[in-house]
């Protein structure tokens, strides 16, 4: 009995299907948004990657010629 309640507390499940269209909606832009959000993350940490090791090698140059 009362696990019924809170379940019929938490989950809602409309009798109207077309209710469930925003949802996907926005399910989708939010999922969209990720994944344009992701391959932003990983464009960044490879131009910085790539700066890391010009500074690497340009430090490296140095010591050579200090030796």
């Amino acid at each position: 009995m009362l696990s019924s309640y809170v379940l019929n507390l938490f989950l809602y499940f409309p009798e109207d299907k077309t209710e469930y269209i925003p949802a996907a909606i926005w399910m989708a832009i939010f999922f969209i948004l990720t994944i344009l959000t992701f391959r932003l993350i990983k464009r960044v940490s490879k131009k910085e990657e790539l700066k890391t090791k010009a500074i690497e090698e340009e430090i490296s140059q140095r010591n050579r010629k200090t030796e």
